[in-house]
């Protein structure tokens, strides 16, 4: 049997059965960057490679680094479990979990794939016309356009030192 209970005998009928039921083992990746426009409303497009992955409504919070995270309804579930099973009596833990559920918002994508950003977090970003969409395998982060350019520019410095550091964990 395979795991969606389908017999799986090399007939090809575990593969015709997922492809008429629409269930599939492929796991959607938010990856790459894209330049968009925010409009005077403050509405953003997520780019439409994106738009199933992210569903019809996710959650936009502060990011790191002056960025804005952007999750799907579930992945924002995992990740606010996490935090809120962080111990509240060490500030750091508190103040992160704090700053990270108490900014964030419910966001829904209106026809045309557009979210809206709130003020206070187009403000902390440092949101102006244009911005950059990024994937980030789970979740897209939207970024000031100089803001990204600048930090793209000083990472790529280091590629070989951080590369480095990956080899520590077996990823180089």
């Amino acid at each position: 049997m395979g795991s969606s209970g389908v017999k799986c005998d090399g007939s090809g009928e575990l593969w015709i059965n997922l492809w008429i039921t629409g269930i599939s083992n492929e796991k959607t990746m938010l990856i790459g960057e894209y330049t968009h426009n925010i409009d005077e409303k403050r509405r953003v497009a997520v780019p439409s490679k994106f738009r199933k992955e992210i569903g019809k409504k996710a959650v936009i919070t502060r990011g790191l680094d002056r960025c804005l995270f952007v999750y799907p309804l579930k992945e924002w579930e995992q990740v606010a479990e996490k935090l809120s099973s962080l111990p509240m009596g060490q500030a750091d833990k508190r103040n992160f979990a704090r700053l990270f559920l108490a900014g964030a918002a419910d966001v829904s994508l209106d026809s045309l794939g557009r979210i809206l950003v709130p003020d206070y977090l187009k403000e902390f970003a440092g949101l102006k016309n244009k911005v950059i969409i990024t994937g980030m395998y789970k979740k897209l982060e939207i970024w000031n356009e100089e803001e990204w350019k600048k930090y793209k520019n000083q990472i790529e410095k280091e590629t070989d030192v951080l590369a480095e550091k990956l080899g520590d964990v077996g990823i180089y």
